[in-house]
């Protein structure tokens, strides 16, 4: 898959926008703060439903208007596809495909995108969320339906932790709070299945992600990775320094089954069942998958508080490639797009030679950077210049 076509109205900087592209690599160069990430940051929107840079689509419409507009038209194989998304300041966001109305939901299924960017680091060194958000956003281009399933669980969490706010503020004993037992029977048939999605990705990974990292530092440093499990006793979220540690189980603590010995949904219930006590107390759902974690480990260590800059840049980005990989693996549209936004500046210069080497066959590659010097000669193949929020092809404006 590639797109051949960009059209933005009234997105982040760009009162309107047009870019012409292709197969093969596309460089998009220009000073910091001009549009560029703007322009690739819509293409992987199209893909995840989400901004790889702010968690609010409010961001994304530009100052004075109600509403921004990203059209993408898209080539797979022989047939091509007009997507087009209506990002709303107020009110739900509107899709198309080929101008007949669809859910937005529906739209990573035709558009599949793969984004690499400086913010990847927090991959390796920051919280638990952004580790569930990387899972997430490759679930949902694969199984598109997931989307549902992730904002359906959402909506009944907020619910359920609406109903635990007020029963502390009550007062009410758990064994009191009978309307509980509703909420529960649900937050556990849609947690079970994101759970079980999650820790089915997580083992499909695993090889593509050592082969990915020693394609990057030429090195046999043991990348793993391994889920955490709230239901099963981690707690990243509250206990710092659990991410580095085994999940605990809860039955060594509390008697509940520990992973393995029942289903994920028997789990997650009794999970519940033995923390209300705990919940009530602190208003809050302390287990499922909005908790989860993902253990990233580097030659048996942690690869969060032990890893090298260099080692968690490579980490970060060997996950990326291996999603890549499995989208491509699995996808009936085949290569997704793969975008660079300001990557190459970040790293060395054998790490620069040896990733575009690793990326050189994808259909379609745009890279992001300010100095055009920073990517590899391989990939300057077309280069657009970005001034201001306008698109300039090369050779346009000033020297």
């Amino acid at each position: 898959m590639h797109v051949v076509r960009l059209s933005l109205t009234d997105y982040r900087n760009y009162a309107r926008a047009e870019l012409e592209l292709g197969p093969g690599t596309t460089v998009l160069v220009g000073r910091n703060g001009q549009g560029k990430t703007n322009l690739v940051e819509s293409i992987g929107y199209l893909a995840t439903l989400a901004s790889h840079r702010v968690s609010s689509d409010q961001a994304l419409v530009r100052a004075g208007a109600d509403a921004a507009i990203v059209r993408a038209l898209l080539a797979h194989a022989e047939r091509e596809l007009l997507v087009e998304l209506q990002l709303n300041r107020t009110g739900a966001n509107r899709a198309q495909l080929n101008r007949s109305p669809v859910k937005t939901r529906e739209l990573p299924r035709y558009a599949h995108s793969v984004l690499f960017a400086p913010e990847d680091l927090a991959i390796v060194r920051g919280e638990p969320s952004v580790r569930r958000r990387l899972l997430d956003e490759l679930l949902v281009q694969r199984t598109p339906r997931l989307a549902g399933v992730m904002s359906d669980y959402e909506r009944v969490l907020r619910q359920r932790n609406t109903l635990l706010k007020s029963a502390r503020a009550r007062g009410l004993a758990a064994e009191k709070l009978t309307t509980l037992d509703i909420w529960d029977e649900r937050l556990v048939q849609l947690g079970a299945e994101i759970i079980d999605q999650r820790v089915a990705l997580v083992a499909e990974l695993a090889g593509p992600l050592a082969l990915a990292y020693a394609s990057i530092v030429d090195a046999d440093h043991a990348p793993t990775l391994r889920p955490l499990l709230s239901i099963d006793g981690a707690d990243p979220e509250a206990e710092p320094g659990a991410e580095a540690s085994e999940a605990t189980s809860a039955g060594d603590e509390d008697g509940s089954p520990g992973p393995g010995t029942t289903t994920t949904a028997a789990r997650f219930a009794e999970a519940l069942r033995v923390l209300r006590p705990k919940e009530l107390e602190r208003g809050v759902t302390l287990a499922g998958p909005h908790r989860d974690d993902v253990l990233l480990m580097l030659n048996g260590l942690p690869a969060k508080g032990y890893a090298s800059h260099g080692e968690s840049w490579s980490f970060a980005l060997s996950l990326r490639l291996a999603s890549a990989e499995l989208l491509r693996r699995d996808s009936a549209t085949g290569d997704p797009v793969l975008v660079l936004d300001d990557v190459f500046a970040e790293l060395d210069r054998a790490r620069r030679e040896r990733l575009a080497a690793a990326i050189g066959d994808y259909e379609q590659v745009l890279v992001t950077a300010a100095v055009l010097e920073d990517v590899p000669e391989q990939l300057v193949a077309r280069v657009i210049r970005i001034e201001a929020g306008r698109v300039l092809d090369e050779g346009d404006g000033d020297a």
